[in-house]
């Protein structure tokens, strides 16, 4: 297995809200870790709660005694929840913070994903497929008809949403199981980069054979970037199959 993660600040933004953890080492009892959060909040709020909920659900991971993934992961991220609203009610200028969060481990060919907010997985193998569902305004929008895809893409209220740790004393988790096929590659991301780069680019670099993992990242941060940088950029990249040594 191998995996690259970054965040990066864009090109309007003073501050970096975004926050990620990577580890294809086993992490409590899951075999590996991923993890990509996007804070909201004034000041520092943002900040604070992205960085907070990830730490926050690592460490109940590791004391997490269960041995099923998605019990662990919804544990971790109602911890965090509860941490989150803890400290915004201690502190005046941290109220109304909150942060998206999604969630992933690999065991054996499963892939097991937990989603709150709008910060997205793929996958890409030849074509690329989001597996996540947005919580967001324009996306139920979507849903219901009201809108289209193309026209989400440049509604005014597309980073307007509708589910996100800290908002509410409980937290309702999306969960997804997916077999992953051989020559899969895991994008995590948080809209900083999926707002500035179209599917079909991502696509695009990440199906390119001539490159390695980190630079693929590098080349998504670099274009989002480039077409703007309106906000921070995350992403984490996984390719489960890499180096893996295969049966006879």
């Amino acid at each position: 297995m191998k995996a690259f993660s970054e965040t990066n600040i864009g090109k309007k933004r003073s501050m970096n809200q975004d926050y990620v953890f990577s580890s294809t080492k086993p992490v409590g009892n899951l075999p590996n870790l991923f993890v990509v959060a996007d804070g909201m909040g004034g000041h520092s709020a943002g900040e604070k709660a992205s960085a907070l909920g990830v730490n926050v659900l690592v460490n109940e991971i590791k004391k997490d005694k269960d041995l099923e993934p998605i019990k662990i992961i919804r544990h971790g991220i109602e911890c965090a929840n509860t941490e989150i609203i803890k400290e915004a009610s201690s502190n005046e200028k941290l109220y109304g913070m909150g942060t998206t969060m999604v969630v992933a481990t690999i065991v054996n060919n499963m892939l097991h994903v937990g989603n709150v907010g709008d910060s997205r997985l793929y996958i890409i193998n030849n074509t690329i497929k989001q597996i996540t569902r947005d919580h967001s305004l324009v996306e139920e929008m979507v849903r219901l008809g009201e809108i289209s895809k193309e026209e989400a893409k440049h509604h005014p209220d597309k980073n307007k949403i509708t589910r996100a740790l800290g908002a509410e004393k409980s937290v309702i988790v999306d969960f997804f199981d997916v077999k992953l096929e051989e020559g899969a590659t895991i994008l995590m991301c948080s809209d900083g980069l999926t707002n500035m780069v179209d599917d079909i680019d991502i696509e695009n670099i990440i199906n390119l054979d001539s490159i390695e993992l980190k630079e693929k990242g590098i080349r998504l941060i670099e274009l989002a970037n480039s077409n703007g940088g309106l906000d921070n950029i995350a992403i984490i990249l996984i390719e489960p199959y890499k180096n893996e040594v295969k049966k006879c």
